[in-house]
């Protein structure tokens, strides 16, 4: 959602860049989001036995992504075996992070959501070293790991895991107050608690602070609208228990139209 990459260099090469360093290459196509050729590579790089184990992370993860793309079965069958086959012990720091990692999403795939949140959650820290766009993912995929799981719950062990990931993201916001992923969660946790009041204050502060990220807030604002106009107004709405609440969703519609009006770059 709000992971966008480049990928203008991605096929200039690729038959140099398989022969020289079949690994690298493949790291280079997955980071770039091209999954097939990825896998392609790092099956080239499968051949050779001192880069096979760090192959199997690539292999593995690019599978995961196919997966997501196609929803074919194969697709995550395969990949859990690549992840599973890893000897860790020949991995260096990063390639244990990024196997950690895909360990964890491999597990969320299979909708196992709340032991996914934990694999995440311990990886975050180590995940800073990938660099602050791999640590925002990592983030993502450990509060939407929650919040799936806290979709299956009732609503009293609902409402603490929603705390949970609001307490992270207001920690998050006072190191890294333009980072995409706690703005959006930090509105999302706080409207699943219920207090609507405080998800539309929240969307309002998230959508100042949006200015911040390194895209302008971009992706981030386009996420903030569909929730404030899809659900927090609604919400909002709803909870007046007018016999008609057009007029007053209205009302805040207009209220919110004049505020990004405001707050947006001309």
């Amino acid at each position: 959602r709000r992971f966008l990459v480049l990928f203008s260099l991605c096929l200039i090469v690729p038959a140099a860049g398989y022969a020289q360093d079949p690994l690298g290459e493949a790291r280079r196509l997955y980071n770039g989001g091209q999954y097939e050729a990825a896998e392609r590579a790092a099956r080239l790089a499968l051949a050779n036995p001192g880069t096979a184990n760090g192959a199997r992370v690539v292999l593995g993860r690019a599978q995961l992504e196919r997966y997501r793309e196609t929803d074919a079965p194969a697709e995550l069958a395969e990949a859990r075996a690549a992840l599973r086959e890893v000897d860790p012990r020949t991995l260096d720091p990063r390639e244990r992070v990024e196997l950690t990692i895909g360990l964890a999403e491999a597990l969320f795939l299979e909708d196992r959501f709340a032991s996914a949140a934990e694999i995440f959650a311990a990886a975050l820290e180590a995940s800073r070293t990938l660099g602050t766009v791999a640590y925002e993912r990592v983030l993502d995929w450990w509060a939407t790991s929650l919040d799936r799981h806290a979709q299956l719950l009732r609503a009293p062990d609902r409402e603490a895991i929603d705390r949970r990931i609001s307490e992270r993201m207001q920690a998050e916001l006072a190191q890294a107050p333009g980072s995409s992923t706690a703005n959006y969660w930090a509105v999302a946790s706080v409207r699943n608690i219920g207090d609507v009041d405080a998800a539309w204050n929240a969307a309002m502060a998230a959508w100042v602070r949006a200015g911040l990220a390194p895209d302008r807030g971009v992706t981030l604002r386009s996420d903030l609208d569909r929730m404030v106009v899809d659900g927090i107004i609604p919400d909002r709405a709803a909870r007046l228990e007018l016999k008609d609440p057009t007029a007053a969703a209205a009302g805040m519609l207009s209220e919110w139209e004049l505020f990004k009006s405001n707050w947006t770059r001309k």
